[in-house]
């Protein structure tokens, strides 16, 4: 039975799930691909640290030099991070002519297409599906899965932090900034958590998602984003008690060939299936013109749910290594990106909260600067009053941004609106 050797740059938490999965199913690996995928050597700069997993003496060494220069290995697997040196070791692998693996999603959403270019010109491939997902085969699902159809829209869920944050403000009825440090002390959240909560991690892996969806290349800096850290307690409540919940969703729609491309919270349906991705899940809704809508769910990061990612891009490398086979199209054009939706142009029904003075004629002055603006209310609710003002929630029809921007400027400029007002999108997954 043939082999093919591989070598592993990063012995961190994922780095160790590879290389734990690799040594110990190596039989049902060869019996599903009819060749060995020998794990030959793993390259980190802490080579002391206890990982929990038994490596062969040698194997771990601390210079990657060793992996990328080594003709022996056919495969390098990039888990180090980062869009600095991650980078410069995978334009080496590269230019010595091996298949990289990695799920580095910050260089693939900055620099995806110089390093697909180098990739294409020494007739290697790039895998990456542990990029966006963790676990979840979404990336598969749109390159192969669904290659006949044209990508109508992705809602995606794909921070783990994020959701696992939302769900326990919803649960337990506790703010934000308390939510929070309790990730942190569970290990869900950094102790730096602006990559998260802030919504960039998202926008990395929708600017990836947009570009395989689109064909056309999309970094994260294209992407329109917003966190998570303004989503008050009240609002999670006040959405509830109409039937939705709030996610921070990447948002990718094509319209009239161009594309919306943004992360932000936004309501959906709790009856919906997106609406019931609780805890660290993820999950990716992807609507297509020919299969209709479909949905991929399930762990988006840790050591286990990663790593099968990984390894899945390994074998897939290992088959065109054997087959002597050219790497497989990318489905991106290197022209110029493909022009975005401003947000204003985008349409969407919306979430308004508004803190207004308790007394009569409010809720007609109110509608009246949203009717000016074109924008038709579906519902409105108005909670009891607390001193002198009360919180009145509305339900929009579908309106412009532009419009509900306008008008809510508006509104903010108005003696009997207390409080800046608060709007979120809400997507019904029509």
């Amino acid at each position: 039975m043939k082999s093919i050797h591989i070598g592993i740059i990063g012995f961190g938490t994922v780095g160790a799930g590879v290389a734990e999965t690799l040594l110990n199913n190596g039989d049902i690996i060869a019996k599903r691909t009819g060749y060995h995928a020998v794990l030959k050597r793993i390259a980190d700069l802490d080579t002391v640290t206890d990982r929990g997993v038994k490596l062969p003496e040698g194997m771990l060494v601390s210079d990657a030099m060793q992996i990328i220069d080594d003709p022996e290995i056919d495969v390098v697997v990039e888990l180090i991070g980062g869009t600095t040196i991650a980078a410069t070791f995978i334009q080496k692998a590269l230019e010595r002519g091996k298949h990289v693996v990695t799920a580095n999603k910050a260089l693939l959403a900055t620099q995806g297409k110089k390093l697909f270019a180098i990739a294409r010109e020494h007739h290697v491939d790039i895998a990456f599906e542990a990029s966006v997902g963790g676990g979840i085969p979404c990336l598969k699902a749109l390159r192969e899965g669904l290659a006949a159809n044209r990508i109508k829209c992705i809602l995606g869920i794909l921070n783990g932090t994020c959701n696992y944050i939302l769900t326990r403000m919803e649960s337990e009825r506790t703010d934000f900034e308390v939510i929070l440090k309790a990730a942190q002390e569970a290990g869900y959240a950094e102790a730096n958590p602006s990559l998260d909560v802030d919504g960039f991690d998202t926008a990395h892996k929708a600017a990836i998602l947009a570009s395989l969806a689109y064909g056309h290349w999309f970094t994260a800096s294209d992407v329109l984003t917003q966190g998570i850290r303004n989503v008050t307690l009240d609002d999670i409540q006040f959405a509830a008690d109409m039937g939705f919940r709030i996610k921070l969703l990447a948002v990718i729609k094509e319209l009239n060939g161009r594309v919306q491309l943004q992360v932000r919270p936004s309501l959906v349906p709790v009856t919906s299936l997106l609406g019931n991705v609780n805890g660290v899940f993820n999950a990716v809704w992807i609507q297509g013109d020919v299969v209709g809508n479909t949905m991929y769910y399930g762990r988006g990061a840790g050591r286990q749910a990663t790593a099968s990612a990984v390894v899945a891009d390994i074998l897939d490398a290992g088959f065109h290594i054997l087959d002597h086979s050219p790497a497989r199209p990318l489905g991106i054009d290197d022209d110029d990106a493909m022009e975005t939706v401003s947000p204003d142009e985008s349409y969407s029904r919306h979430y308004i909260r508004l803190q207004i003075a308790d007394r009569p004629g409010v809720l007609a002055k109110v509608s009246g600067v949203l009717g000016d603006c074109g924008i038709s209310i579906s519902t409105a609710t108005q909670k009891e009053a607390q001193a002198a003002y009360t919180q009145m929630i509305l339900i929009t029809h579908q309106a412009r941004e532009s419009a509900v921007r306008k008008a809510m400027e508006i509104l903010d400029t108005l003696p009997e609106v207390h409080e800046k007002p608060v709007v979120f999108c809400i997507e019904t997954l029509e």
